[in-house]
């Protein structure tokens, strides 16, 4: 039986605007889906209604929330639903599918979580009137295990922010004492410790290589561990030598940190997008990253792509960004390029047509 929660009751949404969003996922951890959330609101700007849950965010009263009393506050007007998530009952509604993880990735999950999301996406999909999502693998993935029409997914890319910028680097100072970094020189790898984001072998790989590199090169790992109530938990059995865990890091330091690293590291084997790599060639740091799902579509030829799966393709990937200037100097020409076709303002301009398209028909 759910309890009835007072902050979960119905309020009054101004029927003037055709267009609601649900942003229940604005009291989530910080994640991609919600920076996206955020990058989307800032840009419109009050264009569209937002309905959230208050405390009764999380957990099965959130669920509660959104599937039974979300679809009463719409009514008839379009409601969207950016996370990956939303209420069956709505008959206008579109919603972003970030991925499809909880099918191609199950082990990576809590047994209960994958189960509901595995029940939930097919039905939502089906009900949607459109799906949006940031990537032509996910849309791939989203109509083979859902089986809607191709044209019913349309794929808008995200962006990246200006404060990811090669000038972020004159703050390195402060986030190296900050964060007691134990040296200037190191490879960064962006992440939370989940099974997808493929640190046992990037591990194994950085085992290997040392004696080929520098003895001041360390491997700074920043993120948090998975929430345990979503996340298979990952692990590992001892770490190399020259590896710092710094776990969660302030989002201020964070852009510092990429533009001081000599390269990203980043091989992991499943994506909606990647933000991280996006967010080293923006700062002008070379990327080396996996091969798989997403992340040729964000890197292109702007960086080094291996087989996640190939712990010797990894080596030998660190080895040779890390000895050729040359090279590094070619990939960080290219990235700030690519960087630049990724833009936030583009992603809301294009969001927002899509939705007023819905709510038109």
């Amino acid at each position: 039986m759910i309890r009835r929660c007072e902050a979960c009751e119905p309020d009054t949404v101004s029927p003037e605007m055709p267009i609601v969003i649900n942003t229940r996922v604005l009291s989530a951890p910080l994640t991609g889906t919600l920076r996206y959330t955020k990058e989307l609101l800032a840009r419109w700007n009050g264009r569209a209604e937002t309905v959230s849950p208050g405390s009764c965010s999380r957990g099965v009263s959130g669920h509660a929330w959104e599937q039974f009393i979300l679809p009463a506050k719409v009514g008839n007007r379009l409601l969207f639903c950016p996370a990956n998530t939303g209420p069956l009952q709505s008959k206008n509604l579109v919603v972003t599918i970030h991925d499809m993880s909880v099918f191609d990735c199950p082990e990576t999950f809590r047994p209960r979580f994958a189960a509901w999301y595995q029940f939930l996406l097919p039905r939502l999909a089906q009900r949607a009137r459109k799906i949006l999502t940031a990537s032509e693998f996910i849309k791939e993935r989203i109509v083979a295990r859902t089986r809607v029409s191709a044209s019913k997914v349309v794929v808008i890319p995200l962006g990246v922010a200006s404060r990811f910028c090669p000038e972020a680097v004159t703050e390195l100072n402060a986030a190296i004492a900050s964060l007691h970094l134990p040296s200037r020189s190191y490879i960064l790898v962006v992440g939370s410790v989940e099974l997808r984001k493929n640190l046992a072998r990037l591990f194994q790989a950085w085992a290997r290589v040392q004696n080929r590199v520098p003895k001041d090169l360390w491997l700074v790992v920043v993120g948090a561990g998975g929430n345990s109530r979503v996340f298979a938990g990952v692990a590992f059995d001892r770490l190399p030598d020259r590896v710092f865990l710094a776990g969660h890091v302030d989002e201020a330091l964070i852009p510092s940190l990429f533009a001081g690293a000599l390269l990203l590291a980043y091989v992991s084997y499943y994506e909606g997008f990647g933000f991280p790599p996006l967010e080293a060639m923006a700062s002008g740091t070379p990327v080396l990253a996996g091969n798989r799902s997403s992340l040729p579509e964000v890197v292109g030829t702007a960086g080094v792509l291996v087989d996640p799966f190939n712990v010797e393709e990894i080596v030998e990937a660190i080895g040779c960004m890390v000895e050729d200037p040359v090279l590094r100097g070619d990939l960080r020409r290219k990235g700030l390029l690519r960087a630049k076709q990724f833009n936030w303002d583009e992603t809301a301009r294009r969001t927002w047509e899509v939705l007023q398209t819905a709510a038109g028909s």
